[in-house]
């Protein structure tokens, strides 16, 4: 729990968790506690980087019914839902959390209805107990989808994935066409065939990646207990410095990531089921891209040092020739393309949701004919 000030307030300035009350047997002794992960903290941690986004929003639990588990919900962030445009709904990344939009929230918000879910088996999100079958809990995971868009009652969105979400938001795309407007993949995971020349690999790889492979990506964080902050800071030092200047406090990422991954990994082995060696999925998208509806538009866009296997794109390319397909590079930007290059990466995201509106998006022509986006040209790289 957090500490409360006299008058019963959360005292949010101040992020000490203090150890839970147990009882006094020598089986449960206060200093066994090693898992740190507080409900209440991760609440308030997402509220406090969310106080940067200058838009009205508001958050909520969407109850999708007995999809994995026998009561599944849905933690909802959403914006300017006034608006009457097609709405925007963004799927993040493995062991990420709906706060990490928070650099891109006001701009994308400008013009449509947004929405930003925890995946389920993530976040704030219910972790049910998934399928051990890759593709029965590819399923799951796009079913749930589903069944949030219908409790929204969203008849069409422009449907924008990063990593892990583009992966799920192209296999969505797949299962249900008619409710997608745009697919926008940002720097996708599970695309691309995993290269033959893993088979050069040396052996000492090849048997480290064999005994890693039953173990969930993110395990590292809950076996660092009280020192996951400190692990998640050592070990990728980048990603705090990515939103120092908007949040000032570069504790908060690190302490909200943690939050996010040292609860059960539900979704985390979601995930790990549907990988092969981590950098690859065991049923990757390109071998059912020609399935997707040729009337969906796609918008390809991915950091220039980003370490995502991008060997799909042309294998796309060529197959949707005659079909919209924008490809799009942000010089500069990694993996993490929402947050190395936040303007650039808004700008791409609004001229294709400007695209779907006028319905430029629906031409039959080859991405080189087609128009270039208006955009910070030192950052964007238009193919």
């Amino acid at each position: 729990m957090l500490e409360r000030t006299e008058n019963g307030n959360l005292h949010e300035d101040n992020f000490q968790i203090l150890e839970a009350k147990h009882n006094s047997s020598w089986l449960n002794p206060n200093w066994l506690t090693w898992n740190k992960y507080s409900e209440t903290m991760l609440r308030t941690l997402e509220k406090k980087i969310l106080q940067m986004v200058r838009t009205n929003h508001r958050g909520w639990y969407v109850d999708i019914g007995p999809v994995v588990g026998p009561a599944d919900k849905i933690w909802t962030i959403s914006f300017n839902t006034d608006s009457q445009k097609t709405p925007l709904v963004l799927l993040y990344g493995l062991g990420a959390g709906v706060a990490l939009w928070c650099l891109n929230f006001d701009a994308l918000a400008s013009t449509r209805p947004v929405y930003a879910i925890d995946l389920l088996g993530f976040g704030r999100s219910s972790r049910p107990d998934f399928s051990n079958d890759s593709i029965e809990v590819e399923q799951q995971m796009v079913k749930s989808i589903e069944e949030w868009r219908k409790e929204m009652k969203l008849r069409e969105m422009i449907l924008l994935g990063h990593s892990l979400g583009g992966f799920l938001a192209a296999s969505y795309s797949i299962s249900y066409p008619k409710r997608v407007k745009h697919l926008i993949l940002a720097d996708p995971w599970g695309f691309p065939e995993k290269p033959d020349e893993y088979k050069e690999v040396p052996l000492w790889v090849k048997t480290i990646a064999y005994i890693m492979q039953p173990i969930n990506p993110l395990a590292g964080i809950r076996v660092a207990g009280p020192f996951g902050p400190w692990l998640i800071n050592t070990v990728r030092p980048d990603i705090s410095k990515k939103y120092v200047v908007a949040l000032k406090d570069p504790n908060l990422i690190t302490e909200y990531i943690y939050q996010c991954n040292s609860q059960r990994p539900s979704g985390e082995s979601a995930f790990r089921t549907m990988m092969l060696n981590y950098g690859w999925a065991k049923n990757p998208i390109v071998r059912r891209i020609d399935k997707l509806d040729a009337n969906i538009p796609i918008t390809l866009l991915y950091g220039s040092r980003s370490w995502i296997d991008h060997s799909a794109t042309e294998v796309i390319r060529e197959k949707r020739i005659r079909w919209y397909f924008k490809l799009q590079v942000i010089s500069g930007a990694g993996h993490l393309v929402y947050a190395d290059k936040p303007e650039a990466f808004n700008q791409v995201v609004l001229d294709a949701c400007r695209n779907t509106d006028k319905g430029l998006s629906k031409l039959a022509v080859a991405p080189a004919l087609m128009p270039p986006d208006s955009g910070d040209e030192s950052d964007v790289e238009n193919d």
